[in-house]
C-alpha cells in the first residue's frame, strides 16, 4: 500500500533517445529529488545511455551520486569561498562564478559561469580580463551560460551567446566548451555552425526526464474507506461531513509531497482568476487533492497528514475499495515515492 511511480519504461527511453539525438553530446542533469526518479535511477539511466559526465547541483549530491557513477560529475552550484569542505573524487568538476572563486579553486577542474540574462551567476564582461591569469592555475573545462526559459522582450538566445563568444575571444580566452543551457536543439545547431571548433554541451533535465508526460503516472493506494452521512463528524478537527459520501484513506502525505506547492509564475487573465479562485476556497476549508477517482480530482475532507490524505468522495460517485490506486497529478521535482514500478 505505497504512493507509487510508474515509468512506462520502453516509452520513457523512447523519449531520452530523441533528445539525446537533438543534442549531441548533451550532459544530463540530476539534482533535487532527481526529478522525482531519485539519484540512483538517473544515474543508472545517463550510464545506459553513454553519458560521459552527469550534472548535479550540490557537493552534497555528488558526494552520494559518486558511487553510482563512475564518469565527471559537475557541481552546477557555484563554489563559495568558506563553503564546507565535501571529500570528492578528481573527477568532479566545480562551477565557479567569481574571479575570486577561480583563484580559490587552484588544481582544480573547474567550468566558469558567464553572466547570463538570468543575473543569477557569473563573471561579467569586466572581469574578463583578471580570468586570464587566474586560470593558469586551474584546469579549465570550458566557460557556461545558464539562460532564461522565457524571453518576454523578444530577444534571441543565439545572440546571447554569441556576445558572449565574442567577448570571450576578445578576451583571448579559449573557447573549446561551452555549456549552455534552455537552448531549443535548432538554436544550439546554429551555434555549432557558426563555431565549428567549440564544442557546445546542454545540460539538460527537465526536457530529459520529464519531457514525455505520459511516461509516468503517480498512483495511490486507498488504504482505509468510511461511510458519512451529512453532519457526521471527523478527522483531527472534528469537521461535519458537508453531504453523505465516504472518507477515503489514501497513501501519499506531506512527507511525500502531497498537498505542497511551489509559487507559479501566472500569465493571463484565466490562469490568474483560477488561483484567486482557489485561494478563495481554501478559507473556507475547501482544497483540491492531487487524487482522481471516477474522472474527477477529488477534494481533501481534511489537510493531508504526514503519510496519507483522507479524501471525501461524494455519495453519487463509486464507492472505492481498499487496494484501489487512484492517479494523482503530483510535481516530480517535488515528490517523493515509496516504490517505483517499471513495466
Amino acid at each position: 500500500m505505497a504512493l507509487s511511480l510508474y515509468v512506462d519504461t520502453a516509452r520513457w527511453r523512447a523519449h531520452q533517445k530523441s533528445v539525446l539525438d537533438q543534442f549531441p553530446g548533451l550532459v544530463p542533469v540530476c539534482k533535487g529529488n532527481g526529478y522525482g526518479f531519485g539519484h540512483e535511477r538517473l544515474a543508472d539511466e545517463a550510464i545506459r545511455f553513454g553519458s560521459d559526465t552527469l550534472a548535479v547541483g550540490t557537493t552534497y549530491e555528488a558526494a552520494r551520486i559518486k558511487d553510482w557513477f563512475s564518469g565527471d560529475l559537475l557541481v552546477l552550484t557555484p563554489f563559495r569561498r568558506g563553503e564546507e569542505p565535501v571529500p570528492l573524487p578528481d573527477r568532479v568538476i566545480r562551477s565557479v562564478s567569481s574571479v575570486d572563486g577561480v583563484h580559490a579553486l587552484v588544481g582544480a577542474r573547474v567550468v566558469i559561469e558567464c553572466m547570463s540574462s538570468m543575473k543569477r551567476h557569473g563573471v561579467k564582461e569586466e572581469e574578463l580580463g583578471q580570468l586570464h591569469a587566474a586560470i593558469e592555475d586551474v584546469r579549465l573545462e570550458g566557460f557556461a551560460l545558464h539562460l532564461p526559459l522565457d524571453r518576454t522582450d523578444g530577444s534571441d538566445a543565439v545572440e546571447e551567446v554569441i556576445g558572449w563568444m565574442d567577448r570571450l575571444r576578445a578576451a583571448r580566452l579559449p573557447l573549446h566548451t561551452m555549456f549552455v543551457s534552455h537552448l531549443r536543439a535548432e538554436e544550439l545547431a546554429r551555434l555549432q555552425q557558426q563555431f565549428p571548433q567549440t564544442r557546445f554541451r546542454a545540460r539538460i533535465g527537465t526536457r530529459l526526464w520529464l519531457g514525455d508526460h505520459d511516461a509516468t503516472e503517480y498512483r495511490g493506494s486507498v488504504l482505509d474507506v468510511t461511510r458519512v452521512v451529512k453532519g457526521d463528524r471527523f478527522g483531527y478537527r472534528q469537521q461535519r461531513a458537508a453531504s453523505d459520501g465516504w472518507l477515503v484513506v489514501v497513501a501519499g502525505g506531506t512527507s511525500h509531497g502531497v498537498g505542497l506547492e511551489a509559487p507559479k509564475a501566472l500569465h493571463g487573465v484565466m490562469p490568474r482568476a483560477k488561483g484567486v479562485a482557489r485561494a478563495g476556497l481554501a478559507t473556507v476549508n475547501r482544497n483540491l487533492s492531487p487524487f482522481v477517482w471516477a474522472g474527477k480530482q477529488r477534494w481533501f475532507a481534511e489537510p493531508p497528514h504526514m503519510q496519507v490524505s483522507i479524501l471525501f468522495v461524494p455519495a453519487d460517485a463509486p464507492e472505492p475499495k481498499v487496494g484501489d490506486e487512484l492517479v494523482a497529478h503530483l510535481r516530480h521535482t517535488t515528490t517523493q515515492f515509496d516504490r517505483l514500478v517499471d513495466r
